[in-house]
C-alpha cells in the first residue's frame, strides 16, 4: 500500500470571488431564483451559447422543463443514446413518452446516426444527443439523418459541453433546447445546478410560464400583463441566486479553467499515447471539427477483466478512477420505459472496458505524472 496521500477522481474548489459572492447574496437579501447573479451569469452563458439561458436547479431540471415543452404523450417516443446517464431518459419518461434506447458510434461514443435511421418512426417526437467527455457527437451525421423528419426536436444534453465547439458554432446551440450541468463533478460548479438552453424564440415564453410554476409571473415583471396567474402546467425550476453567485465567480473565470482542463487532458494524451499499441488501450478520438470542452478523460481497456484489474492496482496505489455508464437499454428502469427492446452492442462492449482517470482543475503536474505511472504500471501487470 501507498504511504503517499490519495489521488482523489475529482476535487473542487474556488476559483475567484466565490466566497466575496456568496457573502453579498446573502447580505443583498436576494437568495431566491432569478436575482442580481443569476442575471450575470445567465447573460455569460447567453453570450457564448447564443441562446436564451433559464438557470435550474440541475441539468436534471432543464431537461424535465425540455420535455414538458415537448408536450410529450403516451403515443410519443425519444430516442436516447444507451451510453449516458440516467436523467438522459428518465426527463422525457417522466412526462409519459416512451423511449428509444440508440447504440452509440465507437469514436466519440456519441448517438450513432446509422443506428438511428433505423430506429426512426412516426411516433419518434425528439432526439436527445449527447457530447461525451465533452467532445461533439456525429451532429453532421445525425442532421443528414433527420434532414427530412424537421418535426423531431434535437435535444442536446450538453453537460459535459459548456465551451466545447463543433465546426465553430458552441455546443449547446447546436438543437432546439440543451441542457447544462453545474453539479460538482462538471467544469463548472456550484455544488447542484444546471441551465436550460433555448435556441428558438418562440419557446421562451411557454418556457417561463413553466419555470414559474405555471403561472406568466414573468410576463408581469415585463409589464405584458396587469397581474399574473395560473396558466399552466409548471414547476420550481430555478436556481438559488446564491447558488447563482458561486457560479457566477465561477464563470468568470473560464478562460484560467478551460486552460488548466486542457493541458491535463493534453498531458495524459500526450504521455500514455506511446504505450497505447503495446498494452492494447484506447485514448480518447478528437475528430479535426471538434473543440473539446475537456470534461473528462477515459481509456478504454482492452477488456472487462483488465479494466477491473488496473483500476484495483490502481486504488492500491492510491490513485482513485471509476468506470462510466451502465447500459440503459438492458437496466430495470430501461427496460420498463423503452418502446421495444434494442440490441446496443458498441454501448455494451464501451461501458465494460471504459476507465476515467483523475481529472480535475487543481490537478498538480506531479499527481499527473503520478497517476500516469501508476496506470502504465497497473496495465503492464494486468496484460
Amino acid at each position: 500500500m501507498t504511504e503517499q496521500p490519495t489521488i482523489p477522481f475529482n476535487r473542487t474548489a474556488p476559483e475567484g470571488r466565490e466566497l466575496d459572492y456568496l457573502r453579498q447574496s446573502v447580505e443583498g437579501g436576494h437568495t431566491s431564483a432569478s436575482g442580481p447573479f443569476s442575471r450575470r451569469a445567465a447573460a455569460i452563458l447567453q453570450e457564448e451559447t447564443g441562446a436564451e439561458v433559464l438557470l435550474t436547479t440541475s441539468c436534471t431540471t432543464a431537461l424535465e422543463l425540455s420535455a414538458m415543452l415537448l408536450d410529450l404523450g403516451p403515443d410519443d417516443t425519444v430516442v436516447v443514446p444507451s451510453f449516458t446517464f440516467t436523467t438522459s431518459a428518465l426527463a422525457f419518461a417522466r412526462q409519459g413518452a416512451r423511449i428509444l434506447f440508440c447504440d452509440i458510434e465507437p469514436d466519440t461514443l456519441g448517438l450513432d446516426p446509422k443506428h438511428l435511421a433505423e430506429l426512426l418512426d412516426d411516433t419518434v417526437k425528439a432526439v436527445v444527443i449527447v457530447h461525451y467527455a465533452g467532445i461533439a457527437c456525429d451532429v453532421d451525421g445525425i442532421r443528414s439523418v433527420l434532414a427530412d423528419r424537421p418535426d423531431v426536436a434535437v435535444v442536446e444534453d450538453a453537460a459535459h459541453g459548456l465551451f466545447g465547439r463543433w465546426r465553430g458554432e458552441p455546443l449547446g446551440s447546436l438543437g432546439r433546447f440543451a441542457s447544462l450541468s453545474f453539479h460538482e463533478t462538471k467544469n463548472f460548479v456550484c455544488g447542484e445546478g444546471g441551465a436550460l438552453l433555448l435556441n428558438d424564440h418562440r419557446d421562451l415564453a411557454p418556457a417561463r410560464v413553466h419555470y414559474d410554476k405555471g403561472t406568466d409571473r414573468q410576463a408581469f415583471f415585463l409589464g405584458q400583463v396587469d397581474k399574473y396567474s395560473w396558466r399552466d402546467t409548471g414547476s420550481s425550476f430555478g436556481l438559488s441566486d446564491t447558488l447563482a453567485a458561486y457560479l457566477l465567480a465561477q464563470l468568470e473565470q473560464a478562460e484560467s479553467i478551460q486552460a488548466r482542463r486542457r493541458h491535463v487532458f493534453e498531458t495524459y494524451r500526450e504521455g500514455l499515447a506511446d504505450d497505447a499499441a503495446e498494452l492494447g488501450f484506447r485514448l480518447p478520438v478528437v475528430p479535426d471539427d471538434c473543440d473539446p470542452a475537456f470534461h473528462l478523460f477515459y481509456v478504454l481497456m482492452p477488456d472487462h477483466a483488465t479494466r477491473t484489474r488496473v483500476m484495483d492496482l490502481m486504488r492500491e496505489d492510491g490513485v482513485s478512477t471509476t468506470f462510466h455508464y451502465v447500459p440503459l437499454h438492458d437496466s430495470d428502469g430501461g427496460r420498463r420505459f423503452s418502446a421495444r427492446a434494442v440490441e446496443c452492442p458498441v454501448t455494451s462492449d464501451v461501458s465494460g472496458r471504459l476507465m476515467r482517470l483523475p481529472f480535475f482543475n487543481g490537478l498538480t503536474g506531479d499527481e499527473l505524472e503520478r497517476v500516469m505511472s501508476s496506470f502504465l504500471r497497473a496495465t503492464r501487470e494486468a496484460t
